[in-house]
């Protein structure tokens, strides 16, 4: 029934993640371990978003029942109907790549890439994606109205488990429910930050920035190899990998980072002290070339009149 096998991978790790909130929410506290399966659960909801980002791309099952499902059960732990990264991501992101239109534009107010540009970004990033959502669905009421009440039963599905989670107990729902939902929200609009800022829109190889260490991409299911993904989007990701390794020599140096993390802290902790660490832009850079281009042109065309 699945399309690909590497997906028990992704049924195990939403099986796991559910399984896990039914223990901690049973499970009486304990100092060493309680911590532990906390941090677990955090990262776990990191990979929900990642999982939900695959699956609309490219359905887990070969069935269409089981994907509505699978759009259910996902919704649930990512914290946002699933049918939005249509509208967003699928129609939008990967029509635009980081080129004006893009409702993720990681430039809108500021071309400076820094913690702050960083932190705000997941906010002002999810303001103008409703407008598309909201599109999205009034064009679903207007020509598939089972795909609209699919949609819609999303956000009523989410909002019972989240009111009946308050119910049962406030404070369990806001440590278990609540906060692994944000944290799955906000974890992929920074994802989607760093892999485009500073890059080069129009390139064709160097619009995006990859995360090439193995540890990363087991961990994200191959979602650091994001100028692959980019140039062939209904590629799974079990097959990144090998697309990647194709294309590798063509982007840029500037745009291979071994890891998230090291990536973190040099850029937004590091820059904070030494400027360099932030890097340049290679937008602007290209932007900037353009005009001295344009202004020897023009140059050239007086001297040339006179």
């Amino acid at each position: 029934m699945l399309k690909y096998k590497a997906d028990l991978r992704t049924l195990i790790f939403l099986s796991v993640t559910t399984a896990l909130l039914f223990v901690q929410w049973n499970m009486p506290f304990n100092l060493f371990l309680s911590p532990v399966l906390y941090i677990l659960s955090l990262y776990l909801a990191i990979t929900v978003a990642v999982i939900a980002h695959n699956h609309n791309h490219l359905p887990t099952w070969k069935n269409q029942t089981m994907n509505t499902m699978m759009d259910y059960w996902i919704t649930l732990f990512y914290g946002f109907p699933v049918f939005a990264w249509i509208p967003t991501h699928n129609r939008n992101h990967h029509h635009y790549t980081n080129r004006e239109g893009d409702h993720t534009i990681t430039y809108r107010f500021s071309e400076k890439n820094n913690l702050m540009t960083l932190l705000s970004y997941p906010a002002i990033s999810s303001y103008f994606q409703q407008h598309p959502i909201v599109e999205y669905l009034r064009d679903l009421w207007t020509r598939n109205r089972t795909k609209f009440y699919q949609s819609i039963g999303q956000y009523a599905a989410l909002g019972v488990m989240i009111l009946a989670a308050l119910l049962l107990d406030w404070k369990k729902a806001i440590l278990f429910v609540l906060i692994p939902h944000q944290v799955a929200l906000f974890s992929v609009l920074i994802f989607n930050y760093i892999q485009h800022v500073h890059a080069d829109e129009e390139s064709e190889y160097n619009h995006s920035r990859n995360f090439v260490s193995k540890f990363t991409n087991i961990c994200l299911f191959n979602n650091g190899l994001h100028t692959a993904h980019h140039l062939r989007a209904n590629t799974h990701w079990s097959e990144v990998p090998a697309l990647h390794a194709k294309i590798e020599h063509l982007i840029s140096p500037d745009l291979k980072e071994r890891g998230f993390w090291p990536y973190i802290i040099r850029v937004y902790i590091g820059g904070l002290f030494v400027p360099k660490y932030r890097g340049s832009s290679m937008r602007l850079e290209r932007i900037a070339r353009m005009e001295s281009s344009t202004a020897n042109v023009e140059a050239h065309e007086m001297a040339s009149a006179m």
